[in-house]
């Protein structure tokens, strides 16, 4: 199979995931009479965010990729709490298939879970017969989403769970801008515009740039010969993610309904949330100890910064300082939408469709240049094969 075949057929997969996921979102569950709120309902717009309807309308994948992002980070939890699991993953390769495993079935956990939860929502009781059936469902279809996320994330492009949550927030923007241009008029248009480019330009800047801390390496003489001493790089970068501005968005949702979600209280706030989330999160993920000691074992320093320690608080300061730079401009590009149809005074619009420009948005970007790294690299991989035989 030659390149061309190999990009066409990887394309082809996921767009065939994407368009079976969509199609599983619009099935309805057997045995299920839905009371979705109503279409103006600010409950309704969230739960359309998080699921792409479905939630509201309860088809058999109704709780979309939801229960696939949150396994990962319950499982990472679970593992700082438990001395087993933390083992397991210090275990390597093997360590890691088991945490797979697990991760797959504490998915499908969270996925009977949310079934039985989207029942009591409903004002469906979970005794009967019917229930069971439904729960079933909802579950299996929990089942089938893992698989496609595994699907794509295999054999198409891109992470699965990203590919089919931007699928799923793509399908609710319609009908959110559609609302906003019956209130607002061609003035929503030019605001949608000024925002998205904004929004992408930020989103470039921020996944592009990177800080190059540099590293010297040591020579070693190898009989007569003299090796290493050539000069290098540790890159820094801040971490992109949507969920900072889709969690801080969910904790004012509660407040927001007593002094509005176009109210200069809830913009301020979910300003300083979203920055308090996205540092917290970039932070956490750094170890600069590691870094420092792995440089030491193989021979490497920064010019001017004793190894050991003293490197190690060197590079910790220059990560923290980068990440509050990310997490202001994260801070930023979450405020723009939601300001934006603050001016249009769209009434409840800037929760919902602020949030939901954002993330679309930025994925958009993200998935765009993961895409093309992943092409790029099979492009040099398909290039170079024949010298590797």
């Amino acid at each position: 199979m030659n390149e061309r075949d190999s990009l066409r057929r990887r394309i082809l997969v996921t767009l065939g995931v994407v368009a079976l996921f969509r199609l599983g979102q619009s099935l309805p569950t057997p045995q299920v009479t839905v009371h979705a709120p109503e279409a103006d309902h600010p409950v309704r717009w969230i739960l359309d965010l998080l699921t792409g309807g479905g939630l509201a309308t309860l088809p058999v994948f109704a709780l979309g990729v939801l229960p696939c992002l949150a396994a990962p980070r319950l499982l990472r939890g679970l593992i700082a709490l438990i001395p087993r699991l933390a083992a397991l993953r210090a275990e390597g390769e093997a360590g890691a298939r088991i945490l797979k495993r697990y991760q797959r079935r504490l998915t499908v956990v969270l996925g009977l879970l949310g079934a039985v939860g989207a029942l009591v929502f409903h004002g469906q009781s979970v005794l009967d017969g019917h229930a069971a059936i439904a729960v079933v469902c909802l579950t299996a279809g929990t089942a089938v989403v893992l698989r496609l996320t595994e699907v794509i994330t295999d054999r198409g492009f891109g992470d699965g769970v990203r590919i089919l949550l931007l699928a799923q927030v793509l399908a609710v923007l319609p009908p959110e801008f559609l609302r906003l241009y019956e209130r607002t008029g061609w003035a929503a248009i030019a605001v949608t515009i000024v925002v998205t480019l904004s929004i992408t330009v930020f989103t470039i800047f921020l996944a592009q740039g990177q800080r190059r801390v540099p590293v010297q390496y040591a020579k070693r003489m190898i009989g007569r010969r003299a090796f290493g001493g050539t000069p290098t790089y540790v890159p820094f970068r801040f971490p992109q993610a949507n969920s900072p501005a889709v969690l801080a968005a969910v904790l004012l949702s509660v407040p927001a309904f007593f002094f509005g979600l176009g109210d200069p209280w809830w913009i301020g706030g979910y300003f300083v949330l979203v920055c308090f989330f996205a540092f917290a999160r970039a932070a956490v993920r750094q170890d600069m100890d590691k870094v420092a000691g792995e440089l030491v074992r193989v021979g490497g320093f920064v010019p001017g910064i004793r190894p050991g320690n003293p490197t190690a608080q060197y590079l910790d300061h220059v990560s923290r300082r980068i990440i509050a730079f990310g997490a202001l401009c994260s801070g930023v590009v979450a405020l723009l939408p939601a300001a934006g149809l603050a001016l249009l005074d769209a009434g409840p619009m800037p929760l919902v469709a602020g949030v939901t420009l954002q993330v679309v948005l930025v994925f958009l970007v993200s998935v765009s240049l993961d895409t093309t790294r992943q092409i790029e690299s099979l492009r040099q991989q398909r290039r170079y094969a024949p010298f590797l035989r």
